[in-house]
């Protein structure tokens, strides 16, 4: 058994913070102690104590906040963790040092300054982890762990979606980076086809007059934040990633795992995670024809399609589903040393 403190002062909602919630829940489940740090969120407070690990909750609040830092200390230097694991920035800027080993978990290209107190640094992505050692940070003190989803293939399709015609599924917050501009621009070169976006954010406004002044606002349903990603994802006929900015792409993972095909746009973390043309297709930025042909290219070709679904369902199983992906991560923080 480890003991581990996760340290997330992340938002309410977001793929870092639900795959913290998973990573405690498992890590605990399999026997590590775990202590959870949080900012405050009823939320998220009462789905850790659900799952037995009640958390502690911090204001995590601005450089300005000069109670959080002495607070955590103190709640640290009581459960004597082992391993310290601090997620992005403003976790690791409030956690002290002590006697355990710190390690900071990136899910993006975070500044490294921001880091320098941290023994280690986990990335999600290998491309994360090669920038860092770019940046200057040891080989040694950079370590590659994955992120594991839910395996959805049992999960029961969602209704009370567009029926009768083929149906797009895009997945993110509602932000200029997850790139649902390029997509709805894609939409009128697809006659027929319906697309649900499911997240919220501060381009619903642009999106939804993007979508009447491109002729297809009777095609798009902005679904607002959803936690049954994977009830979607099974009642859709392709998922589409359209970002523009994406690190990783738990979207990505999420659609092997519920055995969809998909097409994406080339940023980072999907050009890592997929293989052109065996378990996606990956088509260029800011291009909303090549988008559209791609799509197209699998709406066509159902066979093709479900090979590429197939192949997709089986990297999910032996590089991101929880067995694997857990048992990398108690094996890290059970043998990582200052």
């Amino acid at each position: 058994m480890t003991r581990i403190a996760q340290v997330m002062a992340g938002a309410a909602h977001g793929g870092a913070e639900l795959f913290f919630e998973r990573l405690c829940t498992a890590l605990h489940d399999a026997g590590d102690a775990v202590l959870p740090v949080i900012r405050t969120n009823p939320e998220r407070a009462a789905l850790l104590r659900t799952a037995g690990i009640p958390p502690a909750e911090l204001s995590f609040g601005t450089p300005l906040d000069l109670l959080t830092r002495p607070r955590l200390g103190r709640i640290l230097r009581e459960f004597q963790p082992r391993v310290v694991v601090t997620w992005m920035n403003r976790a690791n800027m409030h956690t002290p040092r002590g006697d355990w080993v710190r390690v900071g978990r990136l899910g993006g290209y975070y500044d490294p300054r921001y880091y320098r107190g941290c023994d280690h640094l986990v990335g999600n992505t290998r491309g994360i982890v090669a920038w860092l050692r770019a940046q200057g940070w040891a080989d040694a003190r950079t370590h590659y762990l994955p992120n594991f989803v839910e395996d959805f293939a049992a999960t029961a399709p969602a209704t009370g979606l567009p029926a009768g015609r083929p149906l797009l599924l895009a997945l993110g917050r509602l932000h200029t980076d997850k790139g649902f501009d390029t997509l709805i621009r894609a939409l009128p070169r697809l006659p027929g086809v319906a697309l649900a976006i499911a997240g919220t954010g501060p381009e619903l406004a642009a999106l939804q007059a993007l979508a009447g002044r491109e002729g297809v606002a009777g095609r798009v349903h902005f679904l607002g934040w959803r936690k049954d990603a994977g009830a979607l994802l099974r009642a859709a006929d392709l998922f589409v990633c359209s970002s523009r900015v994406e690190p990783l792409g738990n979207m990505v993972i999420e659609a092997w795992s519920a055995g969809r095909p998909m097409v994406a746009v080339s940023a980072a973390g999907p050009a890592e995670l997929i293989r052109h043309g065996q378990d996606g297709l990956l088509v260029p930025r800011e291009d909303p024809a090549a988008l559209a042909a791609g799509i197209a290219e699998l709406l066509d070709d159902p066979a093709r399609a479900a090979t590429l679904s197939q192949a997709g369902r089986a990297r999910f199983e032996a590089e991101f589903a929880q067995t694997p992906v857990v048992a990398q991560w108690r094996n890290f923080l059970a043998t990582v040393e200052r």
